[in-house]
């Protein structure tokens, strides 16, 4: 049976994206929505090495090129060999989705110097290196798109403080990274999920009542949901967006 694809489908045709944290969660949503819309996709994993190969399979499935890289978002050094790894093996980079990140939270007195390291070091310093990286590649008209955290902008449980100070800290990063790509026609923006469905963030937690309270659709997203959000800013039709946090989060922050 043929596929019923999206109204933007193919908008992505003959473009290359690069997905860090794509074998799971909205990562792997993300990587099979860009290659629904037509791109060539590249992604990251540190450990599961299977589960980025069927994130890989689906996407050639779809008719396109996919490559999965194992690269740890914690050593800047072998984020910025894959970014270029991908971009000499496909030819280009169009869209970079700095998606990976550290989950580290705990009560204040339990949170040390080491988790804040590592914090800083995948949330904070891997986008901007995956950024960096991909500007050399990117010909104008690029995109670039991270993906935050709705605890950037409230945070409603204790032991939250590193990860929402990791989360607010892309907000300026997007500013300023806008601003300084601009010229070039390449757009920078941040997509803040709320409560996702994934296998790290389950609807069936003990706590997930609680969340879906937060929300004012009273509801988890489905990875899809975000993913929709990042692919309508890596087509033609968010030209004029950069800068911006669009926050995806079913009212939590309202």
């Amino acid at each position: 049976m043929e596929k019923v694809v999206s109204a933007q489908a193919r908008v992505l045709a003959g473009k290359v994206a690069f997905v860090t944290g794509g074998s799971r969660g909205i990562g792997a949503a993300v990587a099979v929505r860009l290659a629904e819309d037509g791109a060539d996709v590249a992604l990251t994993y540190r450990q599961d090495a299977e589960a980025a190969g069927a994130v890989v399979a689906r996407i050639e499935a779809l008719g396109r090129r996919g490559l999965a890289i194992r690269a740890d978002s914690a050593d800047p050094g072998a984020i910025g060999a894959a970014v270029d790894r991908a971009a000499g093996e496909f030819g280009r980079l169009d869209v970079l989705v700095n998606n990976a990140g550290a989950f580290l939270v705990g009560p204040l007195a339990e949170v040390g110097l080491a988790e804040f390291e590592q914090t800083v070091a995948v949330n904070v310093r891997a986008p901007f290196v995956a950024a960096r990286a991909a500007a050399r590649h990117m010909v104008d008209g690029g995109r670039i798109i991270s993906i935050g955290s709705n605890v950037a902008e409230r945070a409603p449980f204790p032991g939250f403080a590193l990860y929402s100070m990791s989360k607010t800290a892309l907000i300026g990063l997007t500013k300023g990274l806008g601003r300084d790509l601009g010229p070039r026609g390449i757009t920078v923006n941040l997509v803040n999920p709320g409560p996702t469905d994934t296998d790290a963030n389950p609807a069936d937690s003990p706590m997930a009542d609680t969340v879906r309270g937060f929300t004012a659709v009273g509801r988890y997203a489905e990875p899809a949901e975000i993913a929709a959000t990042v692919a309508w800013l890596a087509g033609t039709d968010s030209s004029y967006v950069t800068g911006a946090t669009i926050n995806v989060d079913g009212g939590f922050t309202i």
